[in-house]
């Protein structure tokens, strides 16, 4: 696939870059965490499962108990490791029965952006931010540009750093946070 610097570590972002599932898998992590430990989310989990990749066969059919103490660590996964754990499994069983169990047939032959969009939308765990975050992640760094794919993303789209698709390193990751710093304070002041 490509070169992906999300979790900071270089294991983590070598399986986010050669894994369409582990990089699906983790921007579905990537909520009330880190976005480091949730995109390293999928390399910790393919370790605990024993696997040098992260399949989704083998994810959703685990044992729902034993997904969660994989999930649960320690270190967690995820802050929530009981529902994230079950959203990773709903996630991996869609990949499945949707797409062959290869995550990259959500994005590969896709025609338009708004395509793109819809099945990301589709999927469990990924909602209309999440959607556009990736689509963007995928046109950014993946390569897969289906027309129309910036304005699907929204915002996300634009040149800037304003989400986990403009992160390709350090100098980026702190210009990404501070772009999330200034838009809390600025929702924070319009509260008040």
């Amino acid at each position: 696939m490509s070169t992906i610097r999300l979790a900071q570590s270089a294991s983590a972002d070598d399986l986010l870059g050669r894994d369409p599932f582990a990089l699906l898998t983790g921007m579905l992590l990537d909520q009330q965490v880190p976005m480091e430990k949730a995109f390293a989310g999928p390399r910790l989990i393919a370790d605990r499962l024993g696997t040098d990749g992260l399949d989704p066969r083998t994810v959703a059919e685990a044992d729902p108990d034993a997904f969660i103490a994989i999930m649960t660590g320690p270190p967690a996964v995820h802050r929530y490791p009981r529902s994230m754990g079950a959203r990773v499994q709903d996630l991996a069983r869609a990949v499945l029965e949707q797409y062959q169990g290869d995550a990259s047939l959500i994005w590969q032959d896709v025609a338009t952006g708004a395509e793109l969009y819809k099945r990301l939308n589709a999927l469990p765990g990924y909602g209309p931010q999440k959607a556009k975050i990736f689509v963007a992640l995928l046109g950014k760094q993946v390569g897969v540009c289906p027309q129309g794919w910036r304005q699907a993303a929204g915002d996300y789209g634009l040149e800037g750093f304003r989400s986990v698709a403009d992160v390709v390193d350090d100098d980026s990751l702190l210009k990404v946070r501070d772009y999330k710093k200034s838009v809390k304070a600025a929702a924070k002041a319009a509260r008040a």
